[in-house]
């Protein structure tokens, strides 16, 4: 069952951020939308200012106000949902006029799906988990506009790719607050490997693949996690820089 919503939002197009950051087409990293960050050399490197489109928020968004880097128990219980461990760090940066910073202070929710595809608190025609919180959380960005979080590798419904999602709340010019909400996605041959553990049913063979994600298919490859092997899981990074005024 596809019931998430049509994408939503725009994409700064390589253009968009060499005129904000005022560098020339030359200071482009290769691939899309990376910029790498001028100026003085700090004790702390820079985050790249990465363009990334927006996505749908989709129907499974609650807002918990549940702050932990662990996510993946039900607070209420302490159960840990099984599925394989995946660390997913996200570096958020501010792009400003001819540069690019870390951005401190910056909330960050993501919520995702089990390894049996289901969502906490939530009702919906396969399930209800009202009162349940399992996989979601937030944290608000260090210094370094870093966050971290523990959760499990997800898995996935009809319709629907492998993914997670993720939300950024940060105060913007004019008293304003700003929201950017999009997925993270996940390489085949990574999702191929991590679903041959039991708690996944071997549903690698028949999920729908990435391509045949219409939310996706509109810049979800400018999403892409790259996720390492690691003792007990997977670990993996995720940049994004927003521009605020």
């Amino acid at each position: 069952m596809d019931s998430d919503d049509r994408p939503t939002g725009r994409l700064l197009t390589r253009r968009d951020l060499v005129a904000l950051l005022g560098v020339s087409g030359a200071a482009l990293a290769t691939g899309a939308g990376f910029i790498r960050p001028r100026g003085r050399a700090l004790r702390n490197p820079l985050p790249p200012c990465v363009a990334r489109p927006e996505q749908t928020e989709g129907p499974y968004f609650v807002d918990e106000g549940l702050t932990r880097a662990d996510i993946r128990t039900d607070p209420a219980t302490g159960i840990v949902r099984p599925g394989t461990e995946l660390a997913l760090t996200f570096l958020v940066s501010k792009v400003g006029p001819g540069r690019c910073d870390p951005l401190p202070g910056a909330l960050v929710d993501i919520w995702q799906c089990d390894a049996g595809g289901i969502y906490s608190d939530v009702v919906d025609p396969r399930f209800n988990t009202v009162g349940q919180k399992f996989l979601r959380g937030n944290q608000t960005t260090d210094t370094n506009g870093s966050v971290r979080f523990q959760t499990i590798y997800p898995g996935w419904y009809q319709g629907r790719a492998v993914h997670i999602h993720f939300k950024i709340r940060a105060a913007a010019g004019g008293g304003r607050t700003a929201d950017f909400t999009s997925q993270v996605y996940f390489d085949e041959a990574t999702t191929d490997r991590v679903y041959l553990a039991e708690h996944y049913g071997g549903a690698g063979s028949n999920r729908t693949k990435n391509v045949a994600d219409r939310i996706f298919r509109s810049g979800g490859d400018q999403l892409l996690l790259t996720p390492r092997a690691v003792a007990g899981g997977y670990e993996a990074e995720f940049a994004v820089g927003l521009q605020l005024d």
